[in-house]
C-alpha cells in the first residue's frame, strides 16, 4: 500500500488543519472548517485496522467522524512523526527510517545515537533535519517531558512550545490549560499503544491499552469548549510477528557491508562493486516472504516521495528487504530493552492506514 502524497497521507495533515479556513479536501472531517482551535491527538501505533478490529472497545473513538488516512514510507515513528510535523514525504526531510547509514555509522534516530554512543554532536540534530515544524508556527507541544532536549526532538520539533507531562492525567491538564488560554493549535502526544504493542503483541494488554486510551480521548473531548475540535491521528499500526524474525541468509550477507532500516523494512548496503549480486541473492532467499527491491526502483515507485533530494537519498541503501507476511527480518546489531513483539514499517495495510478522526464542540 503505497501513499498518496499529494492527498489523504499523514504529511498533509498539518498543513491542512492550519490552513483549515481555506477549505477542507474530502479526505478531513467537513466541521473542521469552522473550529476556532484544534487539538490535534498522535496515539503512536494506533493502527486503523486494529482500531476497526476491537470498535467495541474504544467507544469514545468510534463514535468520532473521519476514518482512514494513509503514513508514510517507512511506517515507523522516525520517519512518521518527521513528516507529520514538517508537512513533507521523506524524501524531502531527510529522516528515511529508524536506523539510518550516516557516512558508515548507523544513527538509531530515536535515541540519536551510533555504536559510539550520544551523537548530537558527531550528528547534530538541527543539520540532519533543518525544516522547521508546523510550517513555521510556534506551536505548543504536549508530549513526555523526558523527549526535551532529545536528539530526536531537535530534529523534529525544533522552536516549538514545550509543555512535558510525567503520566496521562497531566498531559489532559495542559491541553486543557493551553486551550483555555485561547491557543488555535495544539499539538499533544501519547506513545503508551506503540509501546505496549512491541511488548505483548496485539494480545489482552493491547485491548486494556487500547480501552484506557479510549477514556483519555474521552477526557480530552470533555474539555473542549464551544468552536473547539479535537482531531485524533498515528503515525502508523502493528503486525503481531511474534517470534517470526528470520535471519538474513548467508549468501546475502556475503555481499553486505552494513544493515540498517529495523526487522520489517531492512535496507542492505552493499560491498563495493556487489550491489547487483545482492539484489539477486536477497530476491531469491527472501523474495517469498517480502518486498525485494533496489534503491532505484523504490526511489522511481515514489516510495518515499515524489522528490528525494540528495541528503536522503544518501542514508538510504542499496537493496530493500519490506516485509509482506507477518515476519521480522533479523539484524544482531538492531537491539533494545526486550524482543519485539508487534512490528511495523512495511507496507501492508495493517501498518499503513491510520485514524483521522475527529469531534467538534
Amino acid at each position: 500500500m503505497l501513499p498518496d502524497y499529494g492527498g489523504a497521507c499523514l504529511s498533509n495533515v498539518v498543513p491542512v488543519l492550519l490552513a483549515r479556513a481555506r477549505g477542507l479536501p474530502a479526505w478531513v472531517p467537513p466541521e473542521l472548517a469552522e473550529a476556532r482551535q484544534v487539538v490535534l491527538l498522535v496515539l503512536d501505533g494506533l493502527g486503523w485496522e486494529q482500531l476497526r478490529a476491537r470498535s467495541s472497545m474504544a467507544p469514545t473513538l468510534d463514535a468520532m467522524a473521519g476514518g482512514a488516512i494513509c503514513t508514510v514510507v517507512p511506517s515507523t515513528t522516525a520517519t512518521a512523526l518527521t513528516s507529520l510535523a514538517t508537512g513533507l514525504p521523506p524524501g524531502e526531510h531527510g529522516v528515511v527510517g529508524y536506523r539510518i547509514d550516516v557516512h558508515g555509522e548507523v544513527l538509531n534516530v530515536l535515541r540519536w545515537s551510533t555504536p559510539g554512543g550520544d551523537a548530537r554532536r558527531s550528528i547534530p540534530p538541527g543539520d540532519f533535519q533543518a525544516i522547521v515544524p508546523f510550517l513555521g508556527t510556534r506551536v505548543p507541544v504536549v508530549t513526555k517531558a523526558e523527549f526535551e532536549g532529545s536528539g530526536f526532538s531537535a530534529a523534529h520539533l525544533a522552536g516549538v512550545e514545550w509543555h512535558g507531562w510525567r503520566v496521562p492525567s497531566t498531559l489532559v491538564l495542559e491541553v486543557r490549560k493551553l486551550v483555555a488560554s485561547g491557543e488555535p493549535f495544539v499539538y499533544a502526544y501519547y506513545e503508551g499503544i506503540d509501546k505496549v504493542a512491541h511488548e505483548y503483541g496485539l494480545d489482552e494488554h493491547y485491548d486494556s491499552e487500547l480501552a484506557f486510551v479510549d477514556r483519555l480521548v474521552g477526557d480530552l473531548c470533555g474539555l473542549l469548549p464551544p468552536g473547539a475540535a479535537l482531531v485524533v491521528t498515528s503515525d502508523h499500526g502493528q503486525v503481531d510477528v511474534g517470534d517470526n524474525v528470520r535471519p538474513l541468509a548467508p549468501e546475502v550477507l556475503r555481499h553486505c557491508e552494513l544493515l540498517s532500516g529495523e526487522g520489517r523494512f531492512r535496507w542492505l548496503h552493499a560491498l563495493p562493486g556487489h550491489a547487483s549480486e545482492l539484489l539477486e541473492a536477497a530476491r531469491a532467499a527472501h523474495g517469498d516472504e517480502a518486498w525485494v527491491m533496489g534503491v532505484e526502483e523504490a526511489v522511481l515507485a515514489g516510495w518515499f516521495g515524489p522528490r528525494v533530494l540528495r541528503d536522503a537519498a544518501d542514508r538510504l541503501g542499496d537493496v530493500l528487504v519490506a516485509a509482506r507476511s507477518d515476519v521480522s527480518f533479523d539484524d544482531p546489531a538492531d537491539t533494545g530493552p526486550y524482543e519485539l513483539v508487534g512490528r511495523h514499517g512495511s507496507l501492508t495495510p495493517a501498518e499503513m492506514l491510520v485514524p483521522l478522526l475527529s469531534v467538534s464542540r
